[in-house]
């Protein structure tokens, strides 16, 4: 026991990428030193699931955008609802940074890439201390300069994008070919950065002179707040792709009201048949009058397009419903969607002309592609409802 405590610890060459962690492989430096990465901008350090953060609305200032920046080997904790939610954040214009080893199904589908690391069944410390690599960022602004990185590069890269919606910014050199990296990809109005080497960004390579390969990175992120995502907590709200984690029963059992709520209804029920159990004459069965069951049949309708994922078809719905409503309520002539309409629609309506103007030029888009999003379609019904609900609030007024 003298000896264990007495003598020196080895060092810990895991690749575990903890922000509290100082060992070569952690993210101890660039996580306290944000403030120096990020001058003059406000970093708020996320101690809750991502998903958790972004459903409570009142942590989010819609009228400033914002960074989000996540360096980890996987998003594990970042449930396929998180990923959702964190595409529709960066749809209303921030940004997001992902610097990963694996990147889910979910994220690599919804913006339309793909990776692969040629080195993903390297394992253990020895045989990855052998991989190296070569990093060149394509921006005339950093002089063409290379940058080599002596242990634990994998060849992990980007095999495919949409190339009218990304920007290769970043190459690693395999087999003398230069291959994408780090790309951007534009999403909504934001844009999210994808970077496949995240040891470039712990401890042991800031402290051999790669800070400027970092600093050059994260230079491309606007000058807005900064999430820090730390991933240490999983979701308290999202389902998770365990089977375990998905039944209702563990919920139940993790709140003490909620467990002995099923407690006592267990308890009833066993009382309820006990005392029951006798034979009793069949009851008289009462005829109900039919039901209007108009709603029912709007919802099942609404679930059967959900569950088809016919987005474009709801929205080309939506927006036929809008213009009808235009016509009958204010009488205007929808045929032509010109300047001159929307400013008659503004007018009589009491919208601002470039809230109008933004409405329609954005029904008008929708409506002549021949696809359409989740996200897309949840935007042009908050803009409806917008648009409506001001007329409201008017007229009350």
């Amino acid at each position: 026991m003298i000896l264990q405590l007495t003598s020196c610890k080895e060092t810990n060459w895991d690749e575990n990428f903890r922000e509290k962690e100082k060992s070569p492989f952690g993210t101890y430096i660039v996580y306290n030193e944000a403030d120096k990465l990020f001058k003059n901008q406000e970093i708020v350090y996320l101690k809750e699931n991502l998903y958790d953060f972004l459903i409570d609305k009142n942590n989010i200032d819609k009228n400033k955008l914002s960074n989000y920046i996540c360096i980890k080997s996987n998003t594990n904790k970042l449930t396929d609802d998180g990923v959702s939610y964190l595409l529709g954040f960066v749809y209303s214009g921030n940004t997001a940074f992902l610097a990963l080893n694996y990147f889910s199904d979910e994220l690599r589908e919804q913006l339309a890439f793909k990776t692969n690391n040629l080195d993903k069944d390297v394992y253990g410390v020895e045989n990855l201390k052998e991989l190296k690599g070569e990093f060149h960022l394509e921006n005339e602004s950093f002089d063409n300069q290379t940058f080599t990185f002596d242990r634990n590069i994998r060849r992990n890269y980007v095999v495919s994008y949409n190339e009218k919606t990304t920007i290769v910014l970043g190459t690693t050199k395999i087999d003398g070919e230069k291959i994408p990296n780090f790309i951007k990809i534009y999403h909504g109005f934001g844009e999210i950065y994808i970077h496949t080497n995240p040891i470039v960004f712990t401890n042991y390579y800031l402290l051999k002179d790669k800070e400027n390969y970092v600093e050059n990175v994260f230079s491309y992120l606007p000058e807005n707040t900064v999430y820090w995502d730390p991933q240490i907590k999983k979701s308290n709200y999202a389902d998770s792709s365990d089977d375990d984690n998905k039944s209702i029963f563990k919920f139940f059992l993790q709140h003490k009201t909620l467990t002995w709520f099923l407690f006592v209804s267990f308890g009833g029920v066993l009382l309820f048949m006990l005392f029951n159990a006798r034979r009793k004459q069949r009851a008289i069965p009462i005829i109900n009058p039919l039901d209007n069951t108009t709603v029912a049949f709007t919802q099942t309708i609404s679930s059967l397009y959900l569950k088809e994922d016919d987005h474009k078809n709801l929205a080309d719905k939506k927006i036929a419903y809008f213009l009808e409503k235009v016509r009958t309520k204010y009488l205007l002539n929808t045929n032509n969607l010109n300047k001159e309409f929307i400013q008659h629609l503004a007018a009589k309506s009491g919208n601002k002309i470039e809230n109008t103007n933004y409405l329609i030029n954005t029904i008008i888009t929708l409506h002549k592609r021949s696809e359409c999003s989740k996200e897309e379609l949840l935007v042009l019904h908050k803009m409806i409802e917008t648009f409506f609900n001001k007329q409201a609030h008017g007229t009350t007024k």
